[in-house]
């Protein structure tokens, strides 16, 4: 994303909200993201979220966002 845009950051989410499509290696709530900065090299993490759909949806959207501030404010 980075090489063909003019962001600073780049951004990668995938996981499973619910409420179906869990497995015991990836529950329900797992979440793997991926941020890149513009000249760093890419930093990953996978958490889980408790909650509906909806929250799940939600909480991961926050960290997404708050990753993608806090490699801004590095």
């Amino acid at each position: 994303a980075l090489r063909h845009s003019r962001a600073q950051v780049g951004l990668a989410i995938s996981g499973i909200a619910g409420p179906g499509g869990g497995s015991a290696a990836k529950p329900v709530g797992t979440v793997c993201f991926g941020w890149c900065r513009q000249g760093d090299a890419p930093q990953s993490e996978r958490c889980r979220f408790d909650g509906d759909r909806e929250q799940v949806r939600r909480q991961a959207v926050l960290y997404a966002l708050q990753g993608v501030l806090r490699r801004l404010n590095e």
